[in-house]
């Protein structure tokens, strides 16, 4: 080749160069100018914004070419690009492109399909871009791909059609694939079974794609995997054993995947692996094994599951550990000492476990910065040398157990300290401490141990301290805050201790204090004086909350006046009488007022001054009198319950409860009838007008706001007519109280659409109409109260095959139900109680949180009346009371939790039946006023938790049962049973009838009868001695009928009790069983 050849040849070759460099030039720059980037100096645009069109675009950042000047790397990730990339992209003429990264963009588009023109492709990275829809199949045709990320947010992107097996069938190459948050959507054995083709690779990262289980024990085929990652996915099912099989596994992440079964414990024994992560998966179980020696182990979350048993001593084996997260499992015995030979440890939480014994040492764990042992078992004293040069230890929690003696002075000292959180211990003192000027604490929670004595003036002392929590303990002593040097102190709690003396007013005058903005001093000995104002208030503190509740407050405190910023008020629980001021109404930002269990009288008004911000009032338990005030417009919880106000409720009541979604009135002196504008409170969720002496009738509209509606308590009232049929279908009740009225007609059909119904009481009205068979379409209900009414006939609903499975109290006595009952009414019963169940004096009762916010909170229980060990009572949860004895076969042996059994004053019949016996949690049985034969079974003694036996006035015979609970039993217990015998009787078994005693006939066994009384029995004292003997002559005329013939005497006070009802529409008819009989008291309605 001659020179002048080879010049041209070179010639030539430059200028192809400068073509290629023109045209990709012109092609980066085109693609600059179509996209839509964010050119900001605040912004990320920092690779497009140094483009310039005048410079060699191989030279741009973010650009990479060849030796040849191909564009081969494009990095264009977190360039806020928001647009302008689509399938007519210039970017698709780049062809020798091996790398593209457009992550963390915000696209807001579909993925274009042209990607298949850049067959070169190596590295594709779109994760996070803002793309949305459908991945497209072009990307399937990319099959040098060796990594692969199209990751996304809350699942925008999807992969169905094409599916995974689609996408993935030609990348046979492909190493790391990386899809979280893409909507993959397919079970266990697709796409297990799409990824075995994949044989070389390394990393698969699957979390949030809506996957499906189970595991498939295949996937351990694809022995180079490193990475495995399929959190948040709907598994459902164990982790099998071939993931032990996974030799070069450094990741294993399978949180919160609802997976079951046991671990498998070998799992922990991959040499290689470096993070396990299986947390937040309740169903899983499983143990720790023996850690191996040099393990590489550095991360450790088995949080939020089933792991139980003891920690293994050999887990100080593991060297490299720096994070172990073994919090809210079922982990027991002592923490081991090895613990403390972790160098690298920097996170430790176990709490929420079960560990006991003492706390270890962790002066050797240097790098530790947060340890949570909280919520164990653990005891002991707490040593200042555990802690010792941990420098990096920034959060320590150990509440939750039983520490004693002295807190460790030296937690106040550490450097880089910022939360010490002791709460719930058994500590009992605080001392002094010293060097506060280096410490970094910002929060001190030391609430409900037994601390006592002076709190520490050093405590006020810490520069960096904004929220301290001393309450429930025993401190005695509150210096004025004199030497405060806190600035930045934002929360006070001292509530619940003994602290006495002055209200400590210094808090209010210190501008060392004006970052003050909660304080809670309740529940204290301190003394307040009312009198006291501030002066200069541009200095006193700008709190927000304030608790001053049972502090012995006589009156208002004057110093609230000057309390501008106040958004939240606790004044309850002291003596303060007389009237609301005022001023009190007028606090610009005040939201939560409480001033309940006081002894106030009245509200000063105006009230159309009251402050439009206020959305909690609780004024409970006071002596208010007068009439309702007109309440604030944007309130949404009013409590005027338990006070004196006698007027009508407002007629236009509703107009200002339009945010109101808990309002009680209940046991006051109201009148008048229930406005019909209550209706417009469309916000309301709890109603609570009970016992007051409201009359009229239940308006329509008020039953359609059960859609709304879940409480409505009406009990204790004057209201009448029959209960209104406007139930809507969307009804959300799930509790109607009635109780005591004079409600008439039968129970409302429409309310079997209150599908949601837990508690229905309308016992002690006049209601009428055979059993309300319509009420078994309510599964949900759980206590039916129908007693003292006038429902008749069968108890049977043979046109319902639907049952109450969650029912735990039925009480249906004084009706006039007749017939008998199939053992299979009760057979699906269930003791499924979901609801909060506390344990009080005895009784259970079912309680449900009803408001709660971050200041307050209310709760509501529900109350029926039921009879036990001879009285009536109240606050009853898991005691079931039913009403037939032919029910009672094996069926009864299901009820473990019986406590009461009250089958009284019906006309059903038959045997007790010798199944009883099984119900051995049984206090109280009652099967008086019956029409019962035979004899009482033996198998009644095995009844050891009986205390109460009523058997009276029925037609039982022969011997009564001794031994046990049996003894303890006196005669009224087997009173009216002509044939018994035995103790406690004096009567034997040959003894003639004794003469009967003064009681009331027995109950008519006619259904049809509605005006069947129930058998009652009277007592009459009456005295001669010191009578004249013309008196006594003339009133035995009268009278000695009425002694002498029992059914005279029954006759005569029945038909008084009947004229006093009728003459008094407040007065009414009780029944009260005790000392086995059953009398009638006359009430008066509120």
């Amino acid at each position: 080749m001659t020179v002048r050849t080879k010049l041209r040849t070179k010639t030539q070759k430059v200028k192809n160069a400068e073509v290629k460099w023109k045209t990709q030039w012109q092609t980066e720059t085109a693609f600059k100018n179509n996209l839509t980037f964010t050119n900001m100096a605040d912004r990320n645009s920092s690779r497009l914004k140094s483009w310039n069109a005048s410079d060699d675009c191989c030279r741009w950042m973010g650009v990479t070419c060849d030796n040849e000047g191909h564009v081969t790397a494009l990095d264009l990730s977190r360039e806020s690009i928001s647009g302008g990339f689509g399938n007519s992209s210039v970017l698709f003429n780049l062809q020798h492109l091996q790398s593209l990264n457009l992550a963390s963009n915000n696209f807001n588009s579909v993925i274009p399909s042209g990607f298949n023109n850049l067959d070169k492709l190596t590295y594709l990275n779109l994760s996070y871009a803002g793309f949305v829809g459908q991945i497209p199949i072009e990307i399937s045709q990319l099959t040098r791909l060796i990594t692969l990320h199209i990751s996304s947010f809350l699942q925008h992107l999807k992969l169905e059609d094409p599916n995974l097996q689609s996408l993935v069938q030609n990348l046979t190459s492909i190493r790391q694939l990386y899809l979280d948050g893409v909507s993959i959507s397919a079970p266990g054995y697709e796409w297990c079974s799409a990824l075995l083709s994949l044989r070389d690779l390394q990393e698969l990262s699957l979390s949030r794609c809506n996957l499906l289980g189970p595991l498939d024990p295949s996937l351990a085929r694809l022995e180079s995997l490193s990475v495995i990652a399929l959190d948040e996915n709907d598994l459902s099912s164990p982790v099998p054993e071939t993931f032990a099989h996974f030799k070069s596994l450094t990741m294993l992440r399978l949180s919160n995947c609802k997976l079951t079964g046991i671990f498998p414990q070998k799992v922990f024994n991959i040499g290689a692996l470096s993070l396990i992560d299986i947390s937040s998966n309740n169903n899983l179980h499983g143990f720790f094994p023996d850690f191996p020696l040099r393990g590489s182990l550095q991360t450790l979350r088995v949080s939020k599951t089933n792991f139980t048993g003891s920690i293994p001593p050999s887990i100080g084996n593991m060297r490299n550990l720096s994070e172990l997260d073994l919090s809210h499992c079922g982990f027991s015995g002592k923490i081991p000492n090895s613990l403390s030979n972790l160098p690298k440890l920097n996170y430790l939480d176990m709490s929420h476990n079960s560990f006991t014994g003492p706390m270890i040492s962790f002066v050797m764990v240097k790098k530790l910065n947060r340890l949570d042992l909280s919520h164990n078992n653990l005891s002991g004293i707490l040593p200042s040398s555990y802690f010792e040069g941990l420098q990096n230890l920034v959060h320590i929690d150990l509440s939750n157990n039983s520490f004693t003696g002295r807190t460790p002075s030296i937690l106040f000292t550490l450097p880089s300290l910022q939360n010490l959180w002791l709460s719930d211990n058994l500590f009992t003192q605080l001392e002094e401490f010293m060097n506060v000027t280096s410490s970094r604490l910002v929060t001190l929670y030391m609430s409900n141990n037994n601390l006592a004595g002076t709190i520490p003036s050093s405590l006020f002392a810490l520069p960096l301290l904004q929220e301290i929590r001393l309450s429930r303990n025993h401190l005695s002593q509150l210096d004025e805050f004199i030497n405060v040097s806190s600035s930045i102190l934002d929360t006070l709690d001292l509530s619940s201790n003994d602290l006495s003396g002055p209200f400590p007013t210094s808090i209010f005058q210190l501008n060392k204090l004006k970052s003050l903005t909660e304080l809670d001093l309740s529940y204290n000995k301190l003394s307040v004086n009312g009198n006291f104002t501030i002066v200069g208030p541009s200095s006193f503190p700008s709190i927000l909350y304030l608790n001053i509740a049972s502090c012995n407050l006589k009156t208002f405190p004057g110093f609230l006046r000057n309390l501008s910023t106040l958004m939240h008020l606790d004044l309850s629980n002291n003596q303060i009488q007389g009237i609301v001021p005022n001023w009190i109404w007028k606090l610009p930002d005040l939201y939560d007022l409480i001033i309940s269990y006081n002894l106030l009288t009245k509200l000063e008004g105006p009230f159309p001054n009251l402050t439009s911000n206020l959305d909690y009032l609780d004024l409970r338990y006071n002596k208010l009198e007068g009439p309702i005030p007109v309440f604030p417009k944007d309130a949404m919880f009013l409590d005027l319950s338990n006070n004196n106000f006698s007027s009508l409720i407002p007629r236009d009541i509703g107009n200002y409860l339009s945010q109101t979604y808990f309002l009680s009135l209940s046991n006051n002196s109201l009148h008048g009838s229930i406005p019909e504008s209550i209706c417009n409170a469309s916000s309301l969720q709890r109603l609570d007008l009970s016992i007051n002496n409201i009359a009229g009738t239940i308006p329509p509209c008020l039953m359609i706001m059960s859609e709304t509606l879940q409480v409505l308590n009406l009990k204790n009232n004057n209201l009448s007519g029959s209960i209104p049929d406007t139930v809507p279908a969307s009804c959300i009740l799930w509790t109607l109280n009635l109780h005591g009225n004079l409600l008439d007609g039968s129970i409302a059909n429409s309310l079997a659409y209150c599908s949601m119904l837990e508690v229905l009481d309308v016992g002690s009205n006049r209601i009428t109409g055979g059993f309300p068979c319509i009420l078994k379409e309510i599964s949900t209900l759980r206590i039916l109260v129908l007693r003292n009414n006038k429902f008749k006939g069968s108890l049977r609903c043979s046109e319902s095959n639907k049952t109450w499975e969650m029912l735990q109290i039925v009480d249906i006595a004084f009706n006039n139900f007749s017939g008998k009952l199939s053992g299979k009414y009760f057979a699906t019963w269930k003791r499924n109680i979901r609801l909060l169940e506390k344990y009080e004096g005895g009784l259970m009762f079912i309680e449900k949180s009803f408001y709660e916010s971050e200041d307050s909170s209310a709760h509501y229980a529900d109350n029926s009346i039921v009879v036990w060990k001879g009285g009536l009572l109240m606050l009853i949860g898991k005691y079931i009371i039913l009403t037939s004895i032919d029910a009672y076969r094996e069926d009864l042996m299901d009820f473990e939790e019986l406590r009461v059994l009250n089958l009284s004053n019906n006309a059903l019949s038959g045997e007790i039946p010798s199944l009883m016996g099984n119900l051995r949690n049984l206090e109280s049985l009652d099967l008086s006023q019956y029409s019962l034969s035979g004899e009482i079974p033996m198998q009644l003694t095995n009844l050891h938790c009986l205390e109460v036996l009523d058997l009276s006035f029925n037609h039982l015979v022969g011997k009564i049962p001794t031994g046990a609970q049996f003894s303890t039993f006196e005669n009224d217990s087997y009173e009216g049973n002509e044939g018994l015998y035995g103790l406690p009787l004096s009567k034997k078994a040959d003894d003639e009838e004794p003469e009967p005693r003064l009681y009331g006939s027995p109950l008519s066994n006619n259904a049809d009868d509605e005006e069947a009384e129930p058998r009652l029995a009277y007592t009459i004292d009456w005295n001669l001695n010191s009578v004249g003997f013309g008196l006594v002559f003339g009133h035995g005329i009268v009278f000695g009928p009425l002694l002498v013939w029992k059914q005279w005497s029954v006759w005569y006070w029945q038909l008084v009790h009947k004229v006093l009802c009728r003459i008094f529409a407040q007065m009414y008819l009780e029944y009260v069983t005790g000392g086995g009989h059953t009398y009638t008291t006359l009430r008066w309605g509120h």
